[in-house]
This record gives structure tokens, C-alpha cells and sequence, in this order.
């Protein structure tokens, strides 16, 4: 197994990071889940899985409205 240390956002400007770091946090207030910029390992998988979907389905809905 190789230990390849890019990632999905290498050639991301830094500011879609930033613009992707708040549309996480807005989600995650939506959903009444405590998300901290920094670790956020206490996190359970159905919670963190809750944020990503949420995200994936307002992306949707903004892109079928245009």
C-alpha cells in the first residue's frame, strides 16, 4: 500500500477551502451538531455522515433550481 498524502483538494484555491469549510459549518448548525474548525473526532459516523449528506443534497437542490 502506498502513502500517497494528496488529497481530494490539492488543486482547490484556498478559497473554495474556505468557502467549503463554511458551507460545513452552516450544515452542521442546520443539524444542531457541535462542529469546531480544528479535530472534531468525537463526532459519531451518523452524525458526520449527516453533515456531508446535507451538504450533497442542498448542492443538488441549488444546481436543479438553476
Amino acid at each position: 500500500m502506498s502513502n500517497n498524502n494528496n488529497n481530494n483538494n490539492s488543486g482547490m484555491t484556498q478559497k473554495g477551502r474556505e468557502t467549503l469549510e463554511r458551507f460545513k459549518m452552516e450544515s452542521a448548525s442546520e443539524l444542531g451538531i457541535n462542529l469546531r474548525h480544528g479535530y472534531n473526532g468525537d463526532l459519531t459516523s451518523k452524525e458526520a455522515g449527516s453533515i456531508g449528506g446535507n451538504m450533497v443534497k442542498k448542492m443538488i437542490e441549488s444546481y436543479t433550481k438553476q
